[in-house]
């Protein structure tokens, strides 16, 4: 899959709501209710996440999942990493 330009970045981060460019990645702040809103909603992404066989970097605390998406192989952003995006922003 072949990595995006900073044009086609943009365009795509303009239509996911919450979703940021961080470096080479793309990073999303999800605020739950409590700890165990946050553990449910990583387990809610991870059968996405496997079906794309695309992982995504979490970090849990109490209630919050912060995502950060990137395609390590490309070294930066790809078709892949929106799509993933879009179907975890789905499930918040």
């Amino acid at each position: 899959m072949a990595r995006l330009s900073d044009e086609e970045i943009e365009e795509r981060l303009s239509g996911l709501d919450g979703w940021e460019r961080d470096g080479d990645a793309i990073r999303r702040t999800f605020e739950l209710d409590d700890f165990k809103g946050s553990v449910d909603f990583v387990n809610r992404l991870t059968p996405e996440a496997e079906e794309m066989n695309h992982h995504p970097d979490l970090e849990i605390s109490w209630n919050k999942v912060t995502v950060a998406i990137t395609t390590h192989s490309e070294g930066g952003l790809t078709e892949n990493d929106f799509e993933l995006a879009g179907r975890i922003a789905r499930l918040a």
